[in-house]
């Protein structure tokens, strides 16, 4: 990415998105994050990343955030959770992201939805579905708007996540068929080398652990 422009990161705060800003500033790039409370502002700040406040399901907080000294080449969002006053954050708030991305001429959007969501809803079991079946709907709502953006996308839809350290077996793949569980250290392993490689631009891919698999299926992994 170019020196004088910032990757955006939504989701900074804890979990994937703190495994991504780990990820990104290790490789020296310059990160600048969307928080919604300064509770985490000091750990970010000191790991060298730009703070802009803002709160991404209203749309012109998202904007102002993603205005300064330097333009945005890229946006990772890895927004989603628990609903804040009735709305979550799994649509509206990316939609609101991925809208702000658009007026700001920005290269790239990483979108991080869910093994479960669109076709790949085929890879789960029938419980999985009915438990996770309205955030699922929401993050299919999120990757709809983005396919049908003018932006460069890649959709990234991660399996199980669990917290140990990466194991390097992570993987993504064009097949909806496959899933499994994955490290969150893994996954934000991908999102960096998805940001890199254009031959991750416009696709939607499972992420899975090749260890972690739920059966045997066949499938192919992308050479990123």
């Amino acid at each position: 990415m170019a020196e004088d422009s910032y990757i955006f990161l939504a989701g900074a705060s804890r979990g994937l998105g703190r495994e991504i800003a780990n990820c990104l500033t290790e490789q020296n790039q310059k990160v600048k994050a969307l928080l919604r409370s300064e509770e985490s502002r000091p750990e970010l700040e000191a790991m060298g990343i730009t703070v802009a406040m803002g709160d991404a399901l209203d749309a012109a907080s998202v904007e102002r955030a993603m205005q300064g000294d330097k333009p945005i080449q890229a946006v990772i969002s890895t927004m989603g959770g628990k609903p804040q006053e009735g709305q979550r954050a799994d649509y509206l708030g990316n939609r609101n992201l991925i809208d702000a991305a658009v007026k700001a001429g920005v290269k790239k959007f990483i979108l991080i939805s869910s093994i479960g969501s669109g076709e790949s809803a085929v890879a789960l079991p029938q419980q999985a579905l009915e438990t996770l079946g309205p955030v699922l709907a929401e993050k299919e709502k999120a990757e709809k708007h983005l396919i049908e953006s003018s932006l460069t996308y890649t959709i990234i839809r991660p399996g199980g996540l669990k917290s140990e350290s990466a194991t390097g077996n992570g993987v993504v793949t064009e097949n909806y068929q496959v899933a499994g569980s994955i490290n969150r250290s893994d996954v934000a392993q991908l999102v960096c080398r998805c940001l890199f490689s254009e031959a991750a631009n416009q696709k939607v891919l499972a992420a899975v652990d090749q260890q972690m698999m739920y059966g045997e299926p066949e499938f192919e992994a992308l050479s990123l």
